[in-house]
């Protein structure tokens, strides 16, 4: 699944093609995504103009001065921006052409990917049902040491699946959960309330870094992310915890393990990374 660095990047390769241009034609070929797209949309976002591209959690955001149309790629969702003549291949859904002969296009194999309206007359995106109740983002001055003590402290869960909850922070994914608790020396099964404040800030850091150097270098090696040039939207990254069950941990040599947390898959150096609470 694109993780926050991946939806990111998105939006930094959509940006550039589609803000201030007009929806010449919004084009729907599948309407089953996740939830149905909505078939006025054809006609509603016909000649608006999109006016900025951002994102909240994992969505973009196109806004228009009609309302704002919601993207969420799913499991194997990518946008692509491409010349508006270009043939839809299998898994292209939806279609966005715009004024300067381009097309941003989704394609979803799996389908667990959305398209949703948000009209202007609701008032703001923030207050939708699918982001009203999303935590801070994980760059923001809201997510801090303090903030997360409170939100753990009383918490008997691991920690993994403590920042893994959309309520508690967004964007820390699965890779990047594994990858921040290694940097902050914190053992993915340790209990949420037993971090004190110096490892919640420790924490804290380590997930900020890990994000921003993630956008930074484009995205983990996810084979189902395109950039939306169609050229790979991803390039080698180094991990040190992530899918590297047996292998020898960067730091110590001392062989990274697996364990199942939440059903999901966590990696980490028993070694760098000693267990607290139980």
């Amino acid at each position: 699944m694109p993780e926050l660095p991946e939806v990111e990047t998105t939006c930094k390769g959509i940006q550039p093609y589609v803000e201030n241009q007009t929806i010449v034609q919004f084009i729907i070929r599948n309407a089953r995504l996740r939830w149905p797209v909505e078939a006025h949309l054809t006609q509603t976002l016909k000649n608006t103009v999109i006016q900025s591209v951002s994102r909240r959690g994992k969505y973009i955001l196109l806004t228009t001065q009609k309302g704002v149309l919601m993207l969420h790629l799913g499991m194997s969702g990518n946008l692509r921006v491409l010349p508006s003549t270009s043939t839809p291949i299998k898994h292209d859904h939806i279609d966005i052409v715009l004024s300067n002969q381009r097309v941003l296009r989704l394609n979803d194999p799996r389908r667990f990917g959305s398209v949703l309206w948000h009209d202007a007359i609701q008032g703001s995106v923030k207050n939708h049902r699918l982001l009203c109740k999303l935590a801070p983002e994980p760059f923001s001055k809201e997510f801090n040491a303090d903030y997360l003590y409170q939100k753990i402290k009383t918490k008997n869960v691991a920690i993994k699946k403590l920042i893994m909850n959309n309520q508690i922070i967004v964007g820390a994914g699965n890779i990047y959960a594994s990858e921040a608790l290694f940097n902050a020396k914190i053992h993915p099964l340790t209990i949420g309330k037993t971090l004190n404040k110096d490892m919640c800030q420790r924490l804290v850091t380590k997930i900020k870094n890990v994000l921003r150097e993630s956008i930074k270098q484009g995205g983990t090696t996810l084979k189902d992310f395109v950039k939306p040039d169609g050229k790979p939207g991803y390039f080698e990254q180094k991990l040190n915890v992530y899918g590297r069950n047996g292998q020898p941990c960067t730091q110590c040599n001392t062989a990274i393990e697996k364990v199942i947390i939440s059903q999901r898959a966590s990696f980490y150096c028993p070694n760098c990374q000693p267990v607290k609470g139980s």
